[in-house]
């Protein structure tokens, strides 16, 4: 598995690449914005892990011309800011996925592991709820691309409408049982997914019912 990590700190840069290297990843390096930005685009890579505060380019400008033309590689942010607000930034850009700074190498490497995982093509599956329909194979929720994540998330509560998703099954089901992160970390990705809601004027919403989950119910 061919992995491209972009991270300023040189030693940590280093560091990361020997442990993942010995996990079997074939690692690439760019210490800079604008190295990173001409590696993600140039070559293939199954995963791309991006620092947020970078020279010359920061890692939400490098996904965000990534995506501007067209690399759909999955993407994980690292970033030491631990704010919600923060992490959605980098969901709303296009990343896949995101990790808080310091990390464990285990994670990362489940992280990756869960990203590059693809399940067998099914055609034209689909699940509908009010107004809401979501394409499991193209990860499209009423024509908009989800990220990853996003999708898995949806999926579960659209597979059983008005009815409790627990928070501790989607940690996980979504994160394969690699459940590491804050305590905030699903409600990173639930945002960002109510925010979707009310752009394509959903007859839904996701409810929080506090000390269990989640649950989508009608607006």
């Amino acid at each position: 598995m061919r992995v491209l990590y972009v991270e300023d700190e040189k030693f940590l840069a280093e560091a990361v690449k020997h442990n993942l290297e010995k996990q079997g990843f074939n690692v690439d390096l760019a210490f800079d914005g604008e190295d990173g930005l001409n590696s993600a685009v140039e070559n293939i890579y199954d995963c791309v892990v991006l620092d947020v505060m970078l020279p010359k380019l920061s890692g939400i400008e490098i996904l965000e011309r990534m995506r501007e033309k067209k690399v759909s590689t999955p993407v994980i942010m690292l970033s030491a800011l631990s704010e919600v607000e923060d992490k959605v930034r980098g969901l709303d850009a296009g990343a896949d996925d995101y990790l808080a700074k310091p990390f464990k190498t285990a994670e990362l490497v489940a992280r990756i592991n869960a990203l590059v995982r693809r399940p067998a093509k099914v055609q034209d599956r689909k699940i509908t709820y009010l107004n809401l329909e979501f394409n499991i194979d193209e990860k499209e929720l009423n024509g908009v691309s989800l990220t990853t994540k996003e999708a898995d998330i949806i999926h579960e509560l659209m597979k059983t409408p008005e009815k409790i998703v627990k928070k501790d099954y989607l940690l996980s089901k979504v994160w394969g049982g690699e459940a590491y992160g804050e305590d905030n970390y699903i409600e990173v990705y639930v945002s960002r997914l109510r925010k979707l809601l009310k752009s394509i004027r959903s007859e839904a919403k996701i409810m929080t019912v506090r000390g269990f989950g989640y649950k989508l119910v009608e607006e």
